[in-house]
């Protein structure tokens, strides 16, 4: 079974900065994309960043040159660094990610940190 567990979140003044990690375990053949999302209370989950599996990057409009995705395939792992942090950052991360097993290919969701951006 496949499991993605995130870390990393937590309470930051506007301006600061947060590095989230998000580690895949279980029967892994191949992790195609990972990928941050996040939902702040009442509006729906939105695409923050993505990262294929040969580096390629995407980012949501409202964080790029502020937040940075990265993996390091040896560890399964994806991280998002988070610079320059704003209120309107305030939401639920998630992490996902399409990993292959050998009897499946599919994708798959952490349990999500809080992060809270206030002063």
């Amino acid at each position: 079974q496949v499991q993605l567990v995130e870390s990393g979140g937590g309470s930051v003044q506007p301006g600061g900065s947060l590095r989230l990690s998000c580690a895949a375990s279980g029967s892994i053949s191949s992790i195609n994309y990972m990928a941050w999302y996040r939902q702040a209370p009442g509006k729906q989950r939105e695409l923050v960043a993505i990262i294929t599996s040969g580096g390629t990057t995407t980012y949501a409009d409202s964080v790029k040159g502020r937040f940075t995705i990265s993996r390091d395939n040896r560890k399964n792992t994806v991280y998002l660094q988070m610079n320059s942090l704003k209120p309107e950052d305030t939401a639920v991360y998630y992490c996902n990610a399409v990993i292959r097993t050998l009897t499946i290919t599919r994708d798959y969701w952490g349990q999500g940190t809080q992060v809270t951006v206030s002063s």
